[in-house]
């Protein structure tokens, strides 16, 4: 309640103003009739003011900046798939059994609309094929994502990201299968159900890392048609990615 306690002093005060410019109108002009007909058509008017000031014009803003903040992330998210995003994508393909299947429905075309990325990113958050990897996949992925542990903290440092509750989700779950892979210490003998829970939580990172990156493809396609151009030829759903423009 104190902490309230400035807005109320001030409200009293205007209200205060307001009282003792009236009473100085009336001293002066000793007409309470253009007093109340003023007094009344500004209190009609108060709710339209409201309504274009408070709700129409405060939205309006607010979306702009939204939208400003967005783009802005766009460039951490970017970042994210160039040094970690890209090569999970990559490596997590030869984990499914249904991996021809998934980069045929990923594969970004250029001549996608809204529609085709929509299609994409509701399979790709819904795969219900199980991952399988080898011990060797496990070692592997563990070092890479020991390796870029201070890369992904600086990521979450940004307090900017709370505003992209998705991406903030991929990053979470990424964490949480840094620190199962780093828990163990050999991936030799696991037994069957520790191998299913690491392969539940691969799964969930995929299922977020590849409707994320459907999201940014989709983006860049709208706002940097240079960088999508890129993006669609490197991309990590395709045999044999390459920059070149054939």
């Amino acid at each position: 309640m104190r902490r309230y306690l400035p807005f109320i002093f001030l409200g009293l005060a205007f209200f205060a103003v307001s009282g003792l410019l009236y009473f100085l109108h009336f001293s002066i002009f000793h007409d309470k009739h253009h007093i109340f007909i003023y007094l009344l058509g500004d209190i009609a008017f108060l709710p339209i003011e409201v309504f274009l000031v408070v709700i129409v014009i405060e939205r309006v803003l607010a979306r702009r900046e939204k939208q400003a903040l967005l783009q802005k992330l766009n460039m951490v998210i970017g970042a994210f798939f160039s040094e970690v995003g890209n090569r999970l994508l990559h490596d997590f393909q030869s984990y499914f059994n249904k991996k021809q299947e998934i980069c045929q429905r990923l594969t970004v075309e250029s001549q996608w609309t809204h529609r085709d990325f929509n299609k994409a990113v509701d399979y790709a958050s819904c795969i219900k094929d199980r991952p399988h990897c080898s011990a060797t996949d496990l070692e592997e992925l563990r070092a890479f994502l020991v390796q870029k542990r201070s890369f992904l903290l600086r990521l979450l440092e940004n307090p900017n990201l709370l505003e992209h509750e998705s991406f903030t989700d991929l990053l979470w779950a990424t964490f949480h299968l840094t620190e199962e892979l780093e828990a163990r210490t050999s991936f030799a003998d696991l037994p069957n159900a520790d191998r299913e829970h690491l392969a539940g939580d691969i799964q969930r990172v995929y299922h977020h890392l590849a409707a994320e990156w459907l999201r940014y493809t989709e983006h860049l396609k709208s706002s940097y048609p240079f960088l999508f151009s890129l993006v669609i030829r490197m991309q990590p759903f395709k045999d044999m990615p390459s920059p070149v423009i054939k």
